[in-house]
């Protein structure tokens, strides 16, 4: 996990935390988890959710700092709640969290890696490719744990027929996971 937060997140997310008048707890996906949780060397202009505790602030903290408040004009940047559904069953037990006593009342957390990967699995745009890609290669993902994963933890719980996922979980584990030939 990287240390600390990328700019402007950091300035950001202080001047959100002095704005909140109780604590939160963000489950952060997307973009964002990869470039301050993985070190992706790249910039994302929105903190993508999946979960907030409480709910019951959710229109608070998009008002606050989602897109159009005044913290997301100043910083560029903003939190989106986003309702991704292709995380694996038991995601929340493998959550890591990111600078860990930095703020009095955020609390932010990543999914582990292969998570992370799973819940591109849907959308499979160009952008989440390079992303599947960056993580197989820097985290070392072991193939067989990405495969179990799937097919124990989210395989069961995707709506409709699995065979578009089945088909792109193949062609990333032959594309980013392959061993190379001797």
């Amino acid at each position: 996990m990287s240390p600390d937060l990328p700019s402007p997140w950091g300035q950001f997310l202080t001047e959100l935390d002095a704005l909140l008048d109780e604590p939160i707890e963000l489950h952060c996906i997307g973009g964002f988890a990869l470039v301050a949780g993985y070190g992706l060397p790249r910039g994302t202009n929105d903190l993508d959710y999946r979960t907030l505790f409480p709910y019951n602030r959710i229109n608070d903290l998009q008002r606050l700092a989602g897109p159009g408040s005044d913290l997301a004009r100043r910083h560029k940047v903003h939190v989106q709640h986003t309702g991704v559904e292709s995380m694996p069953e038991n995601y929340e037990e493998r959550l890591t969290e990111l600078c860990p006593g930095r703020f009095k009342n955020i609390r932010l957390f990543v999914p582990d890696a292969y998570d992370l990967v799973l819940s591109k699995l849907s959308r499979n745009i160009e952008r989440d490719r390079q992303d599947v890609e960056f993580l197989a290669k820097t985290m070392h993902l072991d193939p067989a744990i990405l495969r179990q994963r799937y097919e124990l933890e989210l395989k069961p719980n995707l709506i409709g027929p699995p065979s578009q996922h089945d088909l792109t979980l193949e062609f990333w584990l032959e594309a980013y996971f392959a061993t190379p030939r001797s």
